[in-house]
């Protein structure tokens, strides 16, 4: 293989790995290794006049990586917000974790706050942080929700109602969006609403495997 033939194919995948990846920075650095494989196959093959175009792409992939980093930096979290970043918004940057984190706000709540009710649409998603609640399904205790887990998942994956009421047990801090607004911004910033469905995956199948439990028969 020739040293044009290879970097002629390391741009292809390079731009390939940029469409594909759902990482902000992640996409604007492959497409910065587009434009650096672009400078140098036209360097080799054709000369200077060749390098212009993939070296403002490579400019402006530089600039747009070196903005999403600096946003990161700059983004700042409190303990309760720190616990969110590392639990469901894990696959998020920071910067964006911060921006989805300011959709909703920090509310207290008190023993007997009824969260979601079973047969209506969640109108909000919520985010506990401290505290705790019990879960009620057809009158019936079907599960408990503790620190570090979203309640009211339907909010963002459709409009369908609630399987079950979520009551406060104790006083409880909890992070609180509402619905149109959060897939207003979902719909804007498809990297978040990826991060945030994969956890809402994993928090629905765990509600789901303890509601089972809770309505089988026992021995």
């Amino acid at each position: 293989m020739t040293m044009a033939l290879g970097l002629y194919l390391g741009i292809f995948a390079a731009a390939l790995g940029a469409l594909l990846s759902r990482s902000r920075l992640i996409s604007h650095l492959l497409l910065g290794l587009t434009g650096l494989f672009g400078l140098l196959y036209g360097l080799v093959s054709y000369g200077l006049m060749a390098m212009v175009l993939p070296f403002l792409m490579l400019i402006v992939a530089g600039v747009q990586a070196a903005s999403v980093i600096g946003a990161d930096r700059a983004a700042k979290f409190d303990d309760d917000e720190k616990t969110m970043f590392s639990g469901p918004l894990a696959g998020l940057g920071r910067a964006q974790a911060r921006r989805l984190i300011d959709q909703g706000m920090w509310i207290e709540g008190r023993p007997g706050d009824v969260l979601v009710r079973e047969g209506e649409p969640a109108a909000q998603l919520y985010f506990l942080a401290t505290g705790a609640g019990d879960v009620h399904s057809r009158g019936n205790l079907v599960g408990r929700v503790v620190p570090g887990q979203l309640i009211g998942e339907a909010t963002v994956l459709g409009e369908s109602a609630a399987i079950a009421t979520v009551t406060l047990t104790q006083p409880s801090r909890f992070w609180c969006a509402q619905g149109r607004a959060l897939n207003a911004f979902l719909a804007a910033n498809p990297d978040a609403r990826h991060a945030l469905e994969h956890s809402f995956t994993i928090s629905l199948r765990e509600k789901l495997d303890a509601m089972n439990r809770a309505a089988a028969p026992t021995a």
